[in-house]
């Protein structure tokens, strides 16, 4: 088992920044491919991001690509999300979540996930 907590959210004007962190315990996040979700109320889980179980390869949603950036550090055994140029649409619960040696694309499923935290963007 591998339980997942993000941290991290928060309320930021438009064109701030937030980084989220999620932290593993229970296993090794080294052989994981971890992603970033998130979800509106009413609207079904977006994917946002993920990055491989090596950190050599990502893959970003068209809508946040060039502003944000996911990495890892498996010594931590913690991801991370850097938003920046934040936009009242990326208000969301943001996910992480893992996938056992998974893909990066946005159709891969994944076997853990965190409970999420809370981005709100003001305009």
């Amino acid at each position: 088992q591998v339980q997942l907590v993000e941290s991290g959210g928060g309320l930021v004007q438009t064109g701030g920044s937030l980084r989220l962190s999620c932290a593993a315990s229970g296993r090794t996040l080294s052989p994981y491919t971890m992603g970033w979700f998130r979800q509106v109320p009413g609207k079904e889980r977006e994917f946002v991001t993920a990055i491989n179980w090596g950190g050599a390869s990502t893959y970003y949603t068209n809508s946040v690509k060039g502003r944000f950036t996911i990495s890892r550090d498996n010594a931590k055994n913690t991801v991370y999300l850097q938003m920046n140029s934040l936009k009242p649409e990326d208000t969301a619960v943001y996910y992480c979540a893992a996938s056992y040696f998974g893909g990066t694309g946005p159709g891969q499923k994944y076997d853990y996930w965190g409970q999420g935290t809370q981005v709100t963007v003001s305009s």
